[in-house]
């Protein structure tokens, strides 16, 4: 991949002045860093500033939203695209978990829940009228000048729709939506996964069994079984329906950071199980597990049958992991190194992307290609069919844990307590 380009996070707000300047670098591997700058030269008629590069740099196209950059000494080209909107007031602590458009988050031992996003309109207890809210929605996700809505009063509507779920005694380290969307998985340090109804925020299952605090969930099929990995070592499967575990897939001895399920291609032998899998077991056929370990190991074994298919040592922990396909996957470490592995032949990795010693804290599968967070506040998409990589800008140096994706929006949760909403139109 080709070196990395870096641009101040608040450039979009910076560029919209007169003479307004904003910075911005090249750190080729192995060599010095480049850095320049960008200036406004005015605002356009359409709103869209007119900006040049310093020497080394070229400005290849801009929109309100949008800078293409490229640095033709190191055949290097980002597109930076900053918010669209930024969620400041749902979370008063960082947040490290986030699921498609509803936005979850780490409040001591609260898991918060919010229908699209969080505000206040309805001040007093009253029902209301289900209409009103997806209008409400509505202008805030396409701002379509329905009925009167303006942008604070749908933002305040929306906080009647906020539910809390409280029940970890420590803090919450992961959270999922099943596939029907209205319930939730949670994951804590009190070494307890639990089940919630999203819809009046009870705890319908608590699931007991791990010795260690829960880092990482996985849901299996439809959701009647879920997977979860732990500081103790152990990755187990659970029923739903019983509140049962059904068996210890995987017991390493070391922390597992990070689980993922994935449906396996036919060319790749998963092994047979030694017993008979329980009947409670469902959908569990074909699949692969993947662990991503804190002793520098990545692991895959068969779901169902829990026989080893591979086992990779990396160059630091493992943080993440997720399949791009039946046969391709990705994990990220704590030195910054992204592995890409082909499950059918594992020995050596079919690429490595390394772009800086930040640690790599999510990875997401998307389009096709990935979106990847670090922790020094980069977050980044890259495609097969583009020849840049692409930015999301906005979080200043501060670790970027999660990202989640809905429709043609991708959202981030950041330890600055902000939630920031991108729209890919804007590109």
């Amino acid at each position: 991949m080709a070196a990395p380009l870096r641009i101040q996070s608040d450039w979009a707000q910076a560029l919209r002045k007169d003479e307004g300047e904003a910075w911005l670098s090249c750190h080729p591997p192995g060599k010095p860093s480049l850095y320049g700058s960008l200036t406004c030269q005015g605002i356009g008629l359409d709103g869209i500033p007119e900006v040049t590069a310093s020497e080394g740099f070229i400005v290849n196209e801009i929109n309100k939203k949008s800078i293409h950059i490229s640095c033709p000494k190191e055949s290097a080209s980002s597109k930076f695209l900053a918010p669209y909107t930024t969620f400041s007031r749902i979370h008063t602590k960082s947040m490290i978990q986030l699921m498609k458009c509803d936005v979850f988050g780490k409040t001591g031992t609260r898991v918060h829940i919010q229908y699209v996003f969080r505000s206040t309109h309805c001040r007093s207890e009253k029902l209301v009228d289900k209409t009103d809210y997806i209008e409400a929605i509505h202008f805030l996700l396409f701002e379509e000048n329905i009925k009167g809505w303006t942008r604070e009063l749908a933002w305040n509507f929306l906080l009647f729709f906020q539910r809390v779920l409280e029940g970890h005694v420590f803090d919450v380290n992961c959270c999922r939506f099943f596939p029907s969307g209205l319930v939730v998985l949670s994951g804590g340090m009190d070494a307890q996964l639990k089940i919630w109804s999203a819809e009046d925020a009870s705890c319908v299952v608590t699931f007991k069994g791990h010795k260690g605090g829960i880092l990482d969930t996985a849901i299996v099929d439809r959701g009647r079984n879920v997977v979860s990995g732990s500081r103790d070592g152990t990755a187990r499967l659970w029923d739903c329906g019983r509140s049962a575990c059904l068996g210890v897939l995987a017991d390493c001895g070391s922390s597992i950071n990070g689980v993922a399920v994935g449906a396996a291609d036919n060319s790749i032998n998963l092994g047979s199980p030694e017993q008979m899998p329980s009947e409670r077991e469902v959908g569990t056929e074909a699949k692969m597990l993947l662990l991503a370990r804190e002793d520098k190991k990545l692991q895959c074994l068969g779901l169902q049958s829990r026989q080893p298919v591979f086992l990779f040592i990396g160059s630091d922990a493992f943080n993440c992991c997720t399949f791009l396909s039946g046969f391709l996957l990705l994990a990220g470490t704590q030195d910054g190194n992204i592995y890409q592995l082909d499950v059918r032949s594992p020995g050596a990795p079919v690429q490595v992307i390394h772009r800086s010693g930040a640690p790599v804290l999510s990875l997401l599968s998307f389009r096709d290609g990935f979106i990847a967070s670090q922790g020094d506040g980069s977050c980044f998409i890259v495609q097969q069919d583009l020849d840049y990589v692409t930015e999301l800008t906005g979080a200043d140096c501060d670790p970027v844990y999660k990202v989640a994706t809905w429709e043609k929006q991708i959202y981030t949760c950041c330890r600055d307590g902000l939630v920031r909403r991108y729209q890919l139109s804007d590109l």
